[in-house]
């Protein structure tokens, strides 16, 4: 029997429960996996909590990120065998090409059943193999947020060597987003409130960290760190609260990837230095199937390069995963491992 953690009866924390279900088979293009690891995002919590999607048919499976063994393969499914470790590709049905509507909805853990599961169904195509040289916990941490970072920086970005780029705080896109501006040569200036937080990111090669609690009008001071040029790139993640300093950081021509809205999704904006400034606002919802093996290619190349965990709960400690995800204490990514 599979074991799944349901948001039952109503949303929230407190209405999580680890349910017991008949074990998945596998149809026409699919897989089933067994689950090594979970990777947690901040969406995920949105959907638990209510906020992503209040009109969510309960229960419901929540999550996105999974890394697994293949343990069975249903009719057609040609492009992984029994055995092979994988992880799943947060859009189902996104394998290349731009993102459209049929397959944003193809994304786990969302309108999908997700992956807080010991064993889920997979379609074939939205699987890849698993860089032999990560562990689980670090592979099942690529398919979101670094996949995310790859996205914007790599796939609408084309970040090259000299260039600049700004993140904002320690969760798991911004740092993916750190360490992949520094596998292509780019400087990187990062945002942190907190006083450990900002060596840890000086120590994996920032340049600058800025306390955004003391220094407010940080997009001057990133103004004033690049020689008053700005930066050639902007990993967006707070929203409508952090754009305006945003706009104020980016260079004339730059780009601007709005991600996330961990800062709030409401405020008066004005959109006057994005017209003045010919800066570029790029939507990024994570990224194909494509993205995610590019990335995984990249890694492998550079098996120095591992994606940096904040902590690992046990599967039975979903909760307190979750409420540690909340509580915006983590650096990198938190995961469950499934014993």
């Amino acid at each position: 029997m599979t074991k799944a953690w349901r948001i039952e009866g109503g949303f929230g924390l407190e209405r999580l429960a680890l349910a017991t279900e008949d074990d998945p088979t596998p149809g026409p293009g699919e897989v089933i996996v067994r689950t090594r690891a979970v990777s947690l995002n901040y969406r995920d919590l949105l959907v638990v909590k209510g906020s992503y999607d209040p009109r969510l048919v309960l229960p419901h499976v929540p999550c996105s990120d999974v890394c697994g063994d293949v343990i069975a393969v249903g009719p057609g499914a040609t492009r992984v065998k029994v055995g092979d470790r994988v992880i799943g590709a947060f859009a189902q049905t996104w394998v290349a090409g731009k993102a459209t509507h049929a397959r944003l909805r193809s994304a786990l853990g969302g309108a999908v059943r997700g992956v807080l599961s010991t064993e889920v169904r997979l379609r074939d195509e939205g699987v890849v193999l698993a860089p032999p040289h990560l562990t689980d916990v670090e592979a099942a941490a690529l398919p979101c947020a670094a996949v995310t970072a790859w996205h914007a920086l790599v796939d609408h970005g084309r970040v090259a060597a000299g260039e600049t780029v700004l993140v904002q705080g320690t969760g798991g896109v911004s740092i993916a987003a750190l360490q992949i501006a520094k596998l292509f040569g780019a400087r990187v200036i990062a945002t942190s409130s907190q006083a450990h937080k900002r060596e840890r990111l000086l120590a994996m090669g920032a340049s600058d960290v800025i306390d955004y609690t003391s220094e407010r009008e940080w997009g001057k001071t990133v103004r004033q760190r690049t020689g008053g040029v700005g930066v050639d790139h902007v990993v967006e993640v707070g929203g409508a609260g952090t754009m305006a300093q945003s706009l104020r950081a980016v260079t004339s021509g730059g780009s601007v990837y709005v991600i996330g809205v961990l800062a709030g999704g409401a405020e008066n904006l004005s959109v006057l230095p994005v017209l003045m400034n010919e800066v570029r606002l790029q939507g990024v919802m994570v990224g194909p199937r494509e993205s995610l093996e590019a990335l995984c290619r990249a890694l492998s190349a550079h098996p120095d390069v591992r994606p940096v965990i904040d902590r690992t709960f046990d599967f039975h400690d979903a909760p307190a995963a979750l409420a540690h995800l909340a509580s915006g204490a983590h650096f990198g990514k938190v995961c469950l491992a499934v014993s």
